[in-house]
């Protein structure tokens, strides 16, 4: 009976991964032709927003003007150096030390202000990315969804795709549409 039992078994274990290597290329083969798959560039669909736009024109409108109360205090430091460079032989040297060490300050204050505004101003163009970046994410699920996408994946980590496959136009018209 042991006996009996063993070999039903071993039959219906050897059925089975017949079964499996029989159907399982089926079942992937069909999967497969029933799977979408779309891509998008998602750099170029945020900065093809409206809003990246609008966003970007004022930073860049904020960033010129701070560029330009930059070069005004580089000028006045520069005046500084070139004053004292003329009254050095006439200055007495308590007196050149002390115009020295103003402006070594001011060298330091302006050098400390620049490092600040790149790094507000870096700041400030990382968040206007990430507010559009995280509602991009978002029309691009409703994407998928909607024209039933298996998956949507970044192009830049895709060596090849078929470019009738690309959902970056439709995405940022997508976005314009929703938020507007």
């Amino acid at each position: 009976m042991q006996l009996l039992n063993s070999r039903r078994s071993v039959a219906i274990k050897f059925l089975l991964v017949l079964g499996f290597l029989v159907c399982g290329p089926l079942t992937i083969s069909s999967f497969a032709a029933e799977s979408r798959v779309g891509f998008v560039d998602i750099q170029k669909a945020v900065s093809g927003t409206k809003d990246w736009k609008a966003s970007f024109i004022k930073f860049k409108s904020d960033f010129a003007k701070e560029q330009q109360r930059i070069k005004i205090r580089e000028k006045k430091i520069k005046k500084l150096l070139a004053q004292l460079s003329k009254q050095s032989f006439v200055l007495t040297p308590e007196l050149k030390k002390k115009k020295e060490e103003q402006l070594r300050k001011e060298k330091i204050d302006f050098e400390r202000y620049v490092q600040d505004q790149n790094a507000e101003f870096g700041k400030k163009e990382k968040e206007i990315t990430q507010k559009i970046f995280l509602k991009m994410i978002n029309v691009i699920r409703k994407i998928g969804k909607e024209k039933t996408y298996t998956m949507i994946l970044e192009q830049k980590n895709v060596l090849y795709h078929d470019r009738g496959n690309d959902l970056t136009k439709l995405a940022t018209r997508t976005y314009d549409r929703v938020n507007k």
